[in-house]
């Protein structure tokens, strides 16, 4: 579904990503894993269109890089940032509506959906993105992108700063949304949540891919987590 192909990104003149290629499948949960630093959230910025691609990035056979993002997100990637960028003086449900792609369609989740998964967003629906807590906030960002029925999801360290309680519904989450045939990409610094979850992971280091294989594979494999992993 998403192919990445000798993927290089610059942030003036350092070069970030380096010859980055991976794939991810119909259905698939896929974990880029490393350390801060790695170039992981580079990629998918790159992916989305918010940084300039050299390279190729194909989504379901086409190729989207030099697209402007918003183009590419109608094709149906969505994109929940590290930093979640809601809008602070929009209400909760605005917030889940600026996510649709139209008022008319219907697609994999609904306003009912995505409150009954977490009933805080329905508590305060009404209530400013701003005045949430940061591990709302994070849910309603995850919420506003599945309103836009997306068939893959780039998810960017969605664990980051939150409770163990709102940790672990963000990983039941994430098996929902791959039950309902969204592939996803993830980004995760919590080793356990994104091995527990992925069928596939690909390692990053210095701007690189360092490994590739499933969950099993990595753990076996000491001397890849000790060099690129592990702090």
């Amino acid at each position: 579904m998403l192919e990445v192909d000798d993927l290089h990104a610059y942030y003036g003149k350092s070069h970030i990503l380096q010859g980055v290629t991976f794939k991810v499948g119909a259905g698939e949960i896929v974990s880029l894993l490393g350390r801060n630093g790695a170039g992981r959230s580079t990629v998918v910025k790159t992916i989305i269109g918010l940084v300039p691609a050299v390279g190729c990035v194909r989504f379901r056979g086409a190729r989207i890089d030099g697209l402007p993002p918003h183009k590419i997100a109608r094709l149906g990637l969505g994109y929940v940032p590290e930093d979640r960028e809601i809008f602070p003086a929009l209400s909760v449900r605005e917030n889940l509506l600026l996510g649709m792609k139209s008022s008319r369609a219907t697609g994999r989740w609904s306003f009912d959906d995505v409150l009954t998964m977490f009933p805080m967003l329905r508590a305060r629906i009404d209530a400013p993105g701003g005045v949430l807590s940061g591990g709302e906030q994070q849910m309603l960002t995850i919420c506003r992108t599945l309103m836009g029925d997306p068939d893959l999801i780039m998810v960017d360290e969605p664990t980051e700063g939150l409770a163990p309680r709102l940790v672990e519904q963000v990983r039941r989450l994430l098996d929902q949304i791959a039950a309902r045939g969204v592939a996803i990409l993830l980004i995760e610094q919590k080793l356990t949540i994104a091995l527990a979850i992925s069928h596939r992971v690909y390692v990053m280091g210095q701007g690189r891919i360092v490994f590739e294989g499933d969950a099993d594979a990595l753990r076996a494999t000491h001397a890849v987590r000790k060099e690129w992993l592990e702090v």
